[in-house]
C-alpha cells in the first residue's frame, strides 16, 4: 500500500461508483460498495480495528484519542459516488506534471480542452502537477479527492502519535450526488459531535453556508380527444407545461444567476396529451426567497391554467436541504478552528458560500454540525474534471492541523 495522496487518488479514480437517481435501493448502485471495501481494508492495515462497511454502503471508522483529557469528537466526512451527470466508467487519469501554463487538451477526446479562460484556478497551478481524465470521463474528484485526503491524513495521525488529537471518526457515504448521502447514516454509532465534509474546491476556502433547496412536482391533468374532432375540446397537457416553462423569469435561473442569487430550474418534464409532468428545483440562500419563489412559480402556473378550464394541475413541494448556516453560526468554533488550521498549512482562508449542498447541508439538522472544506477539485461533473497533487496535500495537512488545534483548544 501507498502513502501519498496521489496514490490513493489514482486507486480510487478507476472504481466506477455513479450513483443512480432512479434507484430504489440504498445505496442506489451495489458498485459503490466495490470503492467502499479499499478504504475499509486500508484503514484495518494502518491500525483502525472498528473499520468497516455497513449494508448500506456507509463506511465508518474511528481514530481512537492518543490524550487524556476530552476533547470533543470530529468526523471527516466525504462521498464515494461520482455524479450521473456523465459517465464515471473506464476512467483514465492523466497527470500533468510541473504544469507550464495554458490549455490542456486531452488525449482520449482532443475536442475536450479545459481552457485557461473557463479555469482561471489553473494560473494559481503553475509549476504545480495537474491530474485530468483522458477526457470520455468523469474524473471523480468530486469526491474521491476528499477520501484521499482524509485517508492519507488518517495514515498520518497513526504513524505519528506525537501528533496529539482527541477521538476522530471517518465517515464516507454513497448516494451524496442524488441527495440520499445521509439517508441512513447511523449518527449514534458515529459518535462525532462536529464533523466537517471535505467536498469543496479552491485550497484555502472554507464553505459554512449553502443553499436551501426544495424540489417542485408539478402535474397537469388536460383532455384528450381525437385530433380529428378536437376543435374548441382538446387542452393538451404537454402545451400546458410547455406554457408553464416558457413563463419562468428569465433572471431566475442557473444560466443567469450568481453569488447569493438563487433559481428556479425546470429539471425533466414528461407526459402525454392527457397527462404531463413537470419536476423543477428551487434554490434560495434563506428560507423566505425559497418560498417567494415558489408562490411565485404557483402564480403562473394559476394564469396558464386559466386559459384551460377544463384541465386541472396538482403542486408538490418536497424540501431538500436547508442552508447549513443557522446552525453553524450557533457553534463558532467549529469554522474558527478550521480557518487557523487553513492558515498553519500555508494558505490564506476564504469564507464563502455553496450554489449547491453537501452531506453537510443535511447533517447540520441532523445535530451535527457540519461545514465543507475544499478538496482541491475543478471543473466537477464533466469530462473537464481537475485536480493538483499540491492541492490535495495541502488538504491533507489541514485535516492533520484540524486535528491538534481541536486538541490545543480543549
Amino acid at each position: 500500500m501507498t502513502d501519498t495522496v496521489t496514490d490513493r487518488f489514482l486507486r480510487y479514480v478507476v472504481i466506477d461508483t455513479q450513483s443512480d437517481p432512479t434507484s430504489s435501493t440504498q445505496p442506489s448502485t451495489d458498485k459503490q460498495k466495490n470503492l467502499g471495501r479499499m478504504p475499509v481494508e486500508e484503514l484495518l492495515a494502518i491500525g483502525l480495528s472498528d473499520a468497516h462497511l455497513d449494508e448500506h454502503g456507509y463506511v465508518y471508522a474511528t481514530i481512537p484519542s492518543n490524550v487524556d483529557k476530552p476533547v470533543p469528537v470530529i468526523c471527516f466526512c466525504s462521498h464515494m459516488d461520482t455524479a450521473p451527470d456523465f459517465t464515471g466508467t473506464n476512467v483514465k487519469p492523466q497527470i500533468v506534471r510541473s504544469y507550464s501554463g495554458g490549455d490542456i487538451r486531452l488525449s482520449g477526446d482532443p475536442q475536450q480542452i479545459i481552457r485557461v479562460a473557463d479555469n482561471p484556478a489553473l494560473n494559481d497551478q503553475i509549476g504545480n502537477d495537474i491530474i485530468t481524465t483522458d477526457g470520455t470521463t468523469l474524473l471523480g474528484a468530486d469526491d474521491k479527492a476528499g477520501i484521499a485526503e482524509i485517508m492519507t491524513a488518517a495514515q498520518i495521525l497513526v504513524d505519528n502519535p506525537d501528533i496529539k488529537h482527541g477521538a476522530i471518526k471517518i465517515l464516507f457515504t454513497p448516494d451524496e450526488e442524488i441527495g440520499r448521502g445521509v439517508d441512513k447514516v447511523d449518527l449514534e454509532k458515529l459518535g462525532a459531535r462536529f464533523a466537517y465534509t471535505m467536498d469543496g474546491e479552491t485550497a484555502g476556502h472554507i464553505e459554512d453556508e449553502t443553499f436551501s433547496a426544495d424540489g417542485v412536482e408539478i402535474t397537469i391533468q388536460g383532455v384528450a380527444i381525437h385530433p380529428g374532432f378536437a376543435k374548441g375540446k382538446m387542452e393538451n397537457a404537454i402545451k400546458i407545461a410547455g406554457e408553464i416553462i416558457s413563463r419562468l423569469p428569465k433572471n431566475l435561473a442557473p444560466e443567469t444567476t450568481e453569488g447569493r442569487e438563487g433559481f428556479v430550474h425546470p429539471t425533466g418534464v414528461t407526459g402525454s396529451m392527457e397527462k404531463a409532468a413537470l419536476n423543477l428545483i428551487v434554490r434560495d440562500f434563506n428560507d423566505d426567497g425559497l418560498a417567494a419563489k415558489e408562490a411565485m412559480l404557483e402564480r403562473i402556473i394559476k394564469q396558464v391554467m386559466a386559459d384551460y378550464p377544463g384541465s386541472s394541475y396538482g403542486f408538490k413541494v418536497k424540501p431538500q436541504y436547508r442552508n447549513m448556516k443557522a446552525i453553524l453560526d450557533r457553534h463558532p468554533e467549529i469554522i474558527d478552528n478550521a480557518v487557523e488550521a487553513i492558515r498553519r498549512a500555508g494558505m490564506e482562508p476564504v469564507r464563502g458560500s455553496i450554489r449547491g449542498g453537501t452531506d453537510g447541508s443535511r447533517l447540520s439538522f441532523m445535530s451535527l454540525p457540519c461545514p465543507n472544506i475544499f478538496a482541491g477539485g475543478h471543473a466537477f461533473h464533466s469530462p473537464l474534471e481537475w485536480v493538483s497533487r499540491q492541492d490535495m496535500e495541502k488538504a491533507v495537512k489541514t485535516i492533520v492541523e484540524l486535528a491538534k488545534i481541536w486538541e490545543e483548544r480543549a
